[in-house]
């Protein structure tokens, strides 16, 4: 580790719960590369997180699902910033449908989106991670990657998929200063779930043990913690963050 900030990518870092990472990782002093898809949007996302007073937030529109893309915009990441310290994989697709309509684009999209998208970004942080004698991969999953979900064995096989990765890589880094974990979240309070119709919602809601949703700012909060340099003896753990609605 150098004197300047450590720097860590959050892939899918504009969007709900991505947006909570990347304030929660600033805070922490960390100079915060955020994935995105949409340029426009991702400007103006931008301009807010400048506006409240996250100054070393930048952009990266990597394309995550091409391994040639990430290993340039790594690349770029450190040529402009410093090399990545702290990966956090949170960008994610929903294609739903039962596995009797769903198509082969539908598999396709959520496998690379959710999870090649994984393999991708970490084969190309490793070998800067294993040379600093240091790294943070937190890899962001799903309850439904734990207990399943009608509707949803492409999301499903995805999120549990990136767990199997992460208890592999962990073991093969765990003598190297680098930790891999995975955090699970349940139903979440952010724009997607909201715009649910309210009857729905709160169906939903009672379901869930503790009553309320939880807030995008209580999973920035866990992924800042497991970035942490203080947190090394944390690696090849998933972390239920749902509320008590699935414990297993």
């Amino acid at each position: 580790m150098t004197n300047q900030a450590p720097v860590a990518w959050v892939t899918g870092g504009t969007g709900g719960i991505g947006t909570a990472i990347c304030r929660s990782l600033a805070a922490e002093g960390f100079t915060v590369v955020a994935g995105y898809h949409n340029p426009d949007k991702a400007r103006a996302w931008l301009e807010t997180q400048k506006a409240d007073g996250y100054e070393s937030i930048a952009l990266s529109g990597i394309d995550l699902t091409d391994y040639d893309s990430c290993m340039a915009g790594v690349k770029e990441i450190q040529d402009n910033h410093g090399p990545v310290s702290v990966l956090v994989n949170c960008a994610g697709i929903t294609r739903d449908g039962t596995l009797k309509k769903m198509t082969a684009e539908q598999w396709r999209e959520v496998i690379d989106t959710n999870l090649n998208s994984v393999f991708n970004t970490c084969r190309c942080v490793i070998e800067g991670m294993l040379e600093q004698g240091y790294g943070r991969i937190v890899n962001i999953s799903s309850i439904n990657g734990r207990k399943g979900q009608f509707g949803q064995v492409n999301y499903s096989a995805a999120k549990a998929g990136m767990h199997g990765l992460t208890m592999s890589l962990a073991q093969e880094t765990a003598t190297k200063g680098i930790t891999v974990n995975t955090v699970s979240p349940g139903y979440i309070a952010t724009d997607m779930i909201m715009k649910i119709p309210e009857k729905v919602r709160e169906a939903i809601r009672e379901t869930i043990p503790v009553k309320r949703y939880g807030t995008p700012e209580e999973i920035g909060r866990l992924v800042a913690f497991l970035a942490h340099k203080e947190s090394g003896f944390i690696t090849g753990a998933n972390i239920d963050i749902n509320g008590g609605q699935f414990m297993g």
